[in-house]
């Protein structure tokens, strides 16, 4: 962000007046404008509502009203996701730091934290090596520090402009000295750990090639489509990672990913056939989507 701007409160008033109608005649939801205000200014949700600002002197701003517009009419016309002219998003219990560069995190991601959380107390591995692998943004990582107290988070990532962002999270949020960051590809920085890690957590790319250009503007123009393509079918990292993730996991340690929809059943064929795991279990999100699978390495 740049050096902070100062405005008149009315000035907020007729940009806000002007961005709420916008919003409302191209299908975006009014809810963006206050939300992205609250991000980029001082201003709260009940002041906004109110408009008790708009007699305001002064209101420090993130960004000049001009740049501000200039990202909204992005926003309105070329589907900007309004998390990246925020250059922020919330993910469980975080402010996350979010570019073009990586994915923005999705609620339904968050669950994969629970699952791990259950998998640790349930088989005894809260502490040791976990890995996140695609970390992205981060925010797994984060979350399985955040959760996993003792134990220490490998995240890694094949974008270098990803792992940025990633290590801005971890210091922005106090995670820096738990949390460790390699650029390379899924298991290969990790070697020096083989057969030691407790657990391991990905939101792979799972979208099928053809698929991917037909996804949500917002997706298609602006977020890494190397985050997203996962090959013909979308199952070509989840399968690298079932055959690889043996030798890096410890006896009994829990293999764990998000997946897309219509996929559980072909995933927990692949675990079964691998022969080297157990305990498999899909998972739904909150929407009854099967969107998670466990599996626990054989003793």
């Amino acid at each position: 962000m740049a050096k902070q701007q100062s405005v008149t409160g009315m000035e907020v008033w007729q940009w806000r007046n002007q961005a709420l109608k916008d919003a409302l005649s191209t299908d975006i939801s009014p809810v963006e404008v206050d939300w992205l205000l609250q991000e980029i200014t001082e201003l709260d949700r009940l002041t906004l509502r109110l408009e008790s600002f708009k007699s305001w002197q002064q209101i420090k701003m993130q960004l000049s009203l001009t740049e501000l517009d200039r990202l909204w009419q992005r926003r309105l016309h070329e589907r900007l996701p309004i998390q990246y002219i925020a250059g922020v998003t919330p993910w469980r219990y975080f402010k996350l730091a979010v570019s073009n560069a990586v994915l923005i995190p999705r609620p339904e991601t968050e669950i994969l934290i629970d699952l791990a959380v259950n998998a640790a107390e349930s088989k005894g591995l809260q502490s040791g090596h976990w890995a996140d692998l695609g970390t992205g943004s981060g925010a797994i990582a984060l979350g399985l520090a955040e959760v996993l107290t003792n134990a220490t988070i490998h995240a890694v990532d094949v974008s270098a402009e990803a792992l940025e962002v990633a290590k801005t999270n971890a210091e922005n949020l106090g995670f820096n000295k738990r949390v460790k960051f390699y650029q390379g590809d899924w298991w290969k920085p990790l070697e020096n750990w083989k057969g030691q890690f407790s657990g391991m957590v990905s939101n792979p790319p799972y979208i099928p090639s053809d698929t991917v250009l037909t996804l949500q503007p917002e997706v298609v123009k602006h977020e890494p489509h190397l985050a997203l393509d996962g090959g013909a079918d979308g199952l070509d990292c989840i399968r690298h990672l079932i055959a690889v993730a043996p030798a890096y996991l410890r006896l009994g340690g829990v293999w764990l990913i998000e997946m897309m929809a219509g996929q559980a059943e072909t995933v927990q064929e692949l675990l079964e056939t691998n022969g080297s795991y157990c305990d498999i279990s899909i998972h739904a999100d909150l929407a009854g989507i099967e969107r998670f699978a466990v599996a626990y390495v054989n003793m």
